[in-house]
C-alpha cells in the first residue's frame, strides 16, 4: 500500500512539473539565463565592440565601490526612490479617499488620475520640459501667480531632482490611487456604521478602519512604488540627462553611461548586478516588516 502510495507520488509530480514547465521556460530562457550571463559579463573587461575580453573578476566591483561617481549615483537614486514613494502613496490614498466618498462623477476623475500611468512616459516627458522651462514654463507662471520667486527648475542642479520628482509623482499617484479604492471599497460598511452610531469622526474612521483594512493594498503599493522608481529612466533622459552637474544620475541612468556613452561594459553589468541587489534588499525589508502590521 505504500509503495503503491509513493509510486502515485511521483507521478503526480511529474505531470504538476509538466504542466508548468511551459511557463518556466520563458523564466529560464528570459530571466534567470539572462541574470546569469550578467554576472559573468560583470567579471570581464569587455567594451561591448570586441570580440576578445579578459576576465579580471572583482575588479569592476571594486572599482565601483570605490568610485565618486557611483557614491553619488547611489546617493540619487535612494532619494529620488524615498521622495516619489511617500510622496506618490500619500497622494494617492488621498485622491482614493476623496472620490470613495463621491456619488456621482467618480468614474471620470478615476480616469483622469490614471491617464498619466497609461500615457508613454517620454511623451509625457516632453510636455514636462515645456511646463519646468524657467522662461516661458507653466510652473513658473503660477509661482509667479501666487506671488512666489520663480525657479531655475532643471537647469540648477538644486531643483533638477524635485522636478524629476513631482514628474513621476504625478505619473504614478494615480496607479495608487486605483489600488487604494478598489481596498477601500472593500472594507465592511458595518464598521463605519457602528463607528458612527458611536460618534466617530472621518479622521478617526479613517485611522482605525480604513488604514488597518487597506494596510495588505499600502504594502503592496510601497513594493511596486519602490521598484518603479528604481527603473526610472525616461523622464531622467528627457528632462535632464542626469545633471546638471550630475545631480539627477541615478544608477539605472549611470548603467547607461558606462555601457552605451564609455563602452564599459564590465562596469555597466556591475553595475546592474549592484541593482538588483538593492531592489531585492529593498522588497526583503519590506517583506519582514510587513509582518508586523498586515492583519489580512
Amino acid at each position: 500500500m505504500e509503495i503503491r502510495k509513493k509510486k502515485w507520488f511521483h507521478s503526480d509530480q511529474l505531470v504538476i512539473l509538466l504542466f508548468i514547465l511551459p511557463a518556466l521556460l520563458p523564466i529560464l530562457v528570459f530571466w534567470i539565463y539572462p541574470m546569469l550571463e550578467t554576472i559573468r559579463i560583470s567579471t570581464t573587461d569587455w567594451d561591448y565592440m570586441s570580440p576578445q575580453y579578459n576576465y579580471v573578476g572583482l575588479e569592476n566591483y571594486k572599482q565601483l565601490l570605490g568610485d565618486s561617481s557611483f557614491h553619488r549615483a547611489l546617493f540619487n537614486t535612494l532619494y529620488f526612490c524615498v521622495a516619489t514613494s511617500v510622496l506618490a502613496i500619500l497622494l494617492g490614498l488621498f485622491l482614493a479617499y476623496l472620490i470613495s466618498g463621491l456619488k456621482k462623477c467618480a468614474g471620470f476623475f478615476r480616469s483622469t488620475f490614471f491617464l498619466p500611468w497609461i500615457t508613454p512616459t517620454i511623451a509625457v516627458s516632453i510636455v514636462w520640459v515645456w511646463i519646468f522651462n524657467p522662461e516661458t514654463g507653466l510652473m513658473n507662471f503660477l509661482l509667479s501667480l501666487a506671488g512666489l520667486p520663480q525657479l531655475p527648475w532643471i537647469e540648477s542642479s538644486q531643483w533638477a531632482m524635485p522636478a524629476v520628482i513631482i514628474l513621476s509623482v504625478w505619473r504614478i499617484c494615480g496607479y495608487n490611487m486605483i489600488f487604494f479604492l478598489a481596498a477601500m471599497y472593500r472594507v465592511p460598511k458595518q464598521l463605519y456604521e457602528a463607528a458612527d452610531m458611536d460618534g466617530a469622526s472621518n479622521i478617526h474612521k479613517f485611522v482605525h478602519i480604513t488604514l488597518p483594512y487597506i494596510s495588505p493594498t499600502t504594502f503592496f503599493v510601497i513594493i511596486v512604488d519602490l521598484i518603479d522608481s528604481m527603473k526610472a529612466y525616461d523622464q531622467i533622459l528627457i528632462l535632464t540627462q542626469g545633471g546638471p552637474a550630475g545631480s539627477t544620475r541615478t544608477i539605472l541612468y549611470y548603467f547607461f553611461q558606462l555601457a552605451f556613452e564609455q563602452f564599459n561594459m564590465g562596469q555597466a553589468t556591475a553595475t546592474a548586478v549592484f541593482l538588483v541587489l538593492i531592489t531585492a534588499s529593498l522588497s526583503a525589508v519590506n517583506f519582514y516588516f510587513s509582518k508586523k502590521w498586515v492583519n489580512y
